[in-house]
């Protein structure tokens, strides 16, 4: 494995190396990486080396920015850390970002032009990674999933090629990195396009647990008829050592709401109402979700609707040892085809329920507990971006998608020198 320093410009660190089993850790964790190696890639041309170098020596290389998103399938392989390939530009509403660069920088950039990408509610989630899994967004309601955003990448394929993929270059490739995860090629950098936000509003409205039948009810009022400009998430939240709250996020693509939001408002006995007209760039604040690494075990379900017996289920029982249950609305346009929108598919369920604990085996009781009730009102799927420990990448995919991807990474990548977090052949 020293070959590898010297093909590379890069760090390269081995077992027994100081700082390699920090360079290992993905964002969770409670998950391990058991790698023969970790690379930080320099530039494009590393990408290029290492992947040369697991070919010519029968070896996989997973590619992960800041570790978001890992399953642990790293037996054996090269991890091959895209950090370092940063940089965004922005022209003529067009976002050019390095596979390294972090939702919070391209909103950063692109709210003082009115603009935003399609990020989701965590800044520091790689563009890349988020985006090849097809990328459900606070504003897909609107706009569809990031993915169908992609105007090309620049990649490296599984032979160490350099290649610009673009539905005129390589309309196959184009389509399954559109969505279809990063089994196929290790992306460099990609462009996308930026979408109009002059005007965003949005915040969170907290109250005591006690109120979260109410809030409940407010949350299946409101999205029954709720424009696509606006998205609402319903959350229970339980801190550790704390006591409970329920809470409603919100964003509203525009200056005002109006009366959208007013059920929420006759709930009344709020703790707290942080909404307000926000930058594009402070996008995050709504959530403020936790920016450092910690170990965790999660659970999601697409739910086919959401009436008296699934509120009971959520509502039931405390979730206790779990930290939150998450509801979103979803609909609008991932509820719609998209012509050429490439392998991420549309999602007909018009909710999703995303539920999270500190990693133990109580929480794991917990979630397939509530997994288990919630099967009758799911649709079997996810999205491939909320896979956890244990899934497969067929749970994202239509049977047909599923076929095709495999087909692709069959005929491009018949040696299985790329690795994914979850690959398609698994």
């Amino acid at each position: 494995m020293n070959e590898l320093r010297n093909v590379t410009t890069g760090p390269v660190l081995l077992p027994g190396d100081d700082g390699f089993d920090a360079a290992r850790r993905p964002w969770n964790l409670s998950v391990d990486q058991p790698v023969r190696a970790v690379v930080e890639a320099a530039d494009a041309d590393d990408v290029a080396a290492v992947i040369g170098y697991a070919r010519r020596h029968g070896l996989a290389v997973t590619a992960q920015p800041g570790g978001h998103g890992a399953s642990g399938d790293t037996e054996g392989a090269i991890l091959l850390r895209t950090g370092r390939l940063g940089g965004v530009e922005i022209e003529d509403g067009v976002a050019r970002v390095g596979a390294g660069v972090k939702w919070g920088e391209v909103l950063a950039a692109a709210s003082p032009l009115g603009l935003t990408g399609l990020a989701g509610s965590s800044p520091v989630v790689s563009v890349t990674g988020y985006t090849l899994g097809g990328g459900l967004s606070w504003f897909s309601r609107k706009y569809g999933f990031a993915a169908n955003s992609v105007r090309a990448f620049d990649a490296v394929d599984a032979e160490g090629g350099r290649i610009r993929v673009s539905a005129e270059r390589d309309p196959e490739l184009f389509w399954a990195l559109r969505g279809g995860g990063g089994d196929f090629a290790i992306v460099t950098a990609l462009e996308f396009d930026l979408h109009p936000a002059p005007f965003l509003y949005g915040g969170r409205i907290i109250w005591p647990a006690d109120r979260a039948a109410q809030v409940m009810a407010a949350f299946r009022e409101v999205t029954e008829s709720a424009p696509e400009e606006l998205t609402v998430w319903f959350q229970l939240l339980t801190p550790p050592g704390a006591p409970g709250f329920v809470m409603m996020d919100c964003t509203y693509l525009g200056a005002d709401p109006g009366t959208l939001l007013r059920p929420f408002e006759a709930v009344g006995g709020a703790i707290a109402d942080t909404r307000r007209l926000l930058p594009v760039a402070e996008l995050a604040s709504i959530c403020d979700e936790p920016v450092d690494p910690s170990p965790g075990a999660g659970h999601t379900e697409l739910l086919t609707g959401l009436d008296d017996e699934v509120a009971g289920v959520l509502l039931g029982e405390p979730i206790e040892p779990l930290v939150a249950v998450q509801v979103r609305h979803l609909g609008g346009a991932v509820a719609r085809p998209v012509e050429g929108g490439g392998a991420v598919e549309r999602l007909p369920e018009p909710y999703l329920v995303h539920a999270l604990g500190m990693a133990s085996e109580e929480v794991s009781e917990r979630l397939e507990r509530l997994g288990k009730a919630l099967v009758p009102y799911g649709s079997g799927r996810r999205p491939y971006t909320m896979l956890h420990g244990g899934e497969q990448a067929a749970a994202a995919f239509s049977p047909e998608t599923l076929t095709r991807l495999r087909a692709l990474k069959r005929a491009r990548d018949p040696l299985s020198v790329i690795r994914a977090n979850y690959p398609v052949l698994g």
